[in-house]
């Protein structure tokens, strides 16, 4: 084999490998488990190394807002969760009282979970309609003698 072509080979190894590494460690990192409260706070020493979310309504009267950022806590069934968002965006519009949250990030060892993504909805705004709202049947003027 030729020196210049063992130098290319060599050359095309360590890329290879540089890519794959970045590959791997890059879908490693991505990677985030769906929690509960209930189970996040059960997972012990295992829940600070891993990217996770955890949903849950927000407590009414615990948001505090700084800026882009907010801290507020977490309720699911009857488990709290503080959190803190630092994000690159402000919370939603619909991130309110009682809103339901998704938030997205690491459980540190203080406690409180550091969220650098946040979902949330209304809960009012996605509810069900009440029972025969919307579908009127017979008459509906209420002036109209007809039945």
């Amino acid at each position: 084999m030729k020196k210049s072509s063992f130098k290319f080979v060599v050359a095309a190894v360590v890329i290879i490998s540089a890519v794959a590494w970045l590959a791997i460690s890059g879908a490693r990192d991505s990677k985030s488990y769906y929690v509960t409260i209930t189970e996040l706070q059960a997972m012990g020493k295992g829940a600070y190394s891993k990217n996770l979310r955890v949903a849950g309504n927000v407590a009414p009267g615990t948001i505090e807002r700084s800026g882009p950022n907010a801290t507020f806590t977490l309720i699911e069934q009857g488990k709290t969760l503080r959190v803190t968002y630092v994000g690159a965006e402000p919370p939603p519009d619909t991130f309110k009282d009682d809103a339901q949250a998704l938030a997205i990030g690491t459980y540190g060892r203080d406690g409180t979970f550091h969220a650098t993504q946040l979902q949330a909805k209304c809960a009012s705004k996605y509810a069900p309609a009440a029972p025969g709202a919307g579908t009127p049947t017979g008459n509906t003027n209420p002036l109209s003698t007809k039945s």
